[in-house]
């Protein structure tokens, strides 16, 4: 059983039922919603439990939602049977480094909520991306980046300084036994640079804090709506991306 096997049953529970899971999970939605239009069919890389998938297909959007787990995709497939949209969400168990196997072209691509942190290998998943992505095709990557003042100062006065600066170590850190990497912006959009004209980033978790600070985010309600507020009138300017908990990457297939 893989690590995210066992994290299927209690996945939603941290990062789309708790109040920063909701937080997190509208402003992503806010960015595939403007991405993806009805009738279109698009490509999930690490769907997980499936829910960006089915508010897609609540849209009228067709998804092909993979995930290198069997829980995690039996669970996504009983969700979008339940939801009556089972005809608009196919699943498949296949790996960001697999994704060339899968038959047609899609419309538009997308990954979420740190899914590309885990491959180690970037620049294949960006070729590979491009073989199944049509011409002028949107891709909407979340990735969580390395620079992140809510979790140092999170950290830091807790008396934990290592666990502050995880992110900044090279090549990265485990976490049950998964390697994890934290690339920037600049080194992704390198990455994507020869197939994939990069179009806008912003970031989800640079006021709003990390969905580990739940219990502070029970307490502090009112303040979790203005840090929100605040944080999506903001999202793209500066150096704002850069400082995220998670940055969300527009790009498009040229």
């Amino acid at each position: 059983m893989t690590a995210f096997d066992a994290l299927a049953r209690s996945y939603d529970t941290v990062f789309t039922d708790s109040t920063l899971g909701r937080v997190y999970r509208d402003a992503t939605w806010r960015w595939l919603d403007a991405a993806f239009a009805p009738g279109q069919q698009v490509l999930e890389i690490g769907c997980g439990t499936g829910e960006d998938a089915i508010h897609l297909a609540r849209r009228g959007v067709r998804v092909v939602a993979t995930d290198p787990s069997p829980v995690m995709i039996e669970t996504a497939r009983a969700k979008a049977d339940a939801a009556g949209l089972g005809a608009l969400v196919s699943t498949r168990v296949v790996s960001a480094k697999d994704i060339h196997q899968l038959a047609g072209k899609f419309d538009g691509a997308f990954s979420s909520f740190g899914a590309l942190n885990l491959v180690p290998d970037l620049r294949r998943v960006a070729e590979r991306l491009a073989e199944r992505l049509r011409p002028r095709a949107r891709l909407i990557l979340g990735i969580m980046g390395p620079l992140v003042p809510w979790e140092w100062a999170w950290f830091l006065v807790r008396g934990r300084p290592r666990q502050a600066v995880r992110r900044l170590r090279k090549p990265g850190v485990e976490w049950r036994g998964v390697p994890v990497r934290y690339p920037n912006i600049r080194t992704v959009r390198g990455v994507f640079r020869e197939k994939f004209r990069f179009v806008r980033a912003g970031a989800i978790g640079a006021l709003v804090p990390p969905p580990y600070a739940e219990a502070w985010a029970i307490r502090h309600p009112g303040l979790v709506r203005v840090l929100d507020r605040w944080e999506r009138a903001v999202e793209s300017l500066g150096p704002v991306p850069w400082l995220g908990d998670h940055y969300q990457m527009e790009l498009v297939r040229r």
